[in-house]
């Protein structure tokens, strides 16, 4: 998430923006220029999460890269979020805007996930918005294999049938606004600072 409010500003609610797309889209880069221009703190889940999921998972008899495991889904996916979102509460609560960073798919297809996201950061003064960052198949895959992260690994090596579970136009059911991200549009800079200019004109 990221907010449109100056960090700690009394006049403004805190806002919390979720900026979500699938691996390799490059939500945790459009997460850290909107940080690094307002300086507001950066959630991203992997970052707040993967030492403690990794020893979770290896606890458990798992692979720690597993990320594709139906114990994986149901069960350790599950708890990262809640650990998101109340990093993200407490960052509200204490008058700061945040710029939060995960995929959200499941989150953001499900009505009464975002209705409560938004009715519980409401209620700790701050307001949602929604980023979704689309990507092109062939850039995803290209930003995946040039980061080398050991839990991309399954996705790598069946590439095809990965893909195939991906939906390229997928929306957020929530108001939201969608950056496009690929080799033949505007750098991912240029959007990051041209969404960010909206945000403070809407202020």
């Amino acid at each position: 998430m990221a907010a449109a409010a100056s960090v700690g500003s009394p006049t403004h609610a805190r806002a919390g923006r979720w900026t979500g797309g699938y691996a390799g889209s490059g939500k945790t880069q459009l997460g850290r220029i909107i940080a690094s221009h307002t300086h507001w703190p950066l959630l991203d889940k992997d970052s707040t999460t993967r030492a403690v999921v990794e020893a979770a998972l290896e606890a458990i008899g798992s692979s720690p890269h597993d990320r594709d495991s139906e114990l994986y889904k149901t069960v350790v996916r599950p708890a990262e979020y809640v650990a998101l979102m109340t990093a993200v509460l407490e960052n509200i609560e204490c008058g700061s805007s945040v710029v939060a960073t995960a995929p959200f798919i499941t989150e953001l297809a499900d009505p009464a996930w975002c209705e409560e996201a938004r009715d519980r950061v409401e209620a700790a003064g701050g307001r949602m918005e929604v980023v979704w960052v689309r990507c092109d198949a062939d850039s995803m895959r290209r930003y995946i294999r040039y980061r080398g992260a050991a839990r991309d690994a399954a996705k790598l090596a069946d590439w095809d049938g990965y893909i195939a579970g991906v939906d390229l136009d997928y929306a957020p059911v929530v108001d939201h606004q969608i950056v496009e991200n690929n080799a033949a549009l505007r750098s991912l800079q240029e959007q990051g600072e041209k969404l960010l200019a909206r945000v403070i004109a809407d202020e």
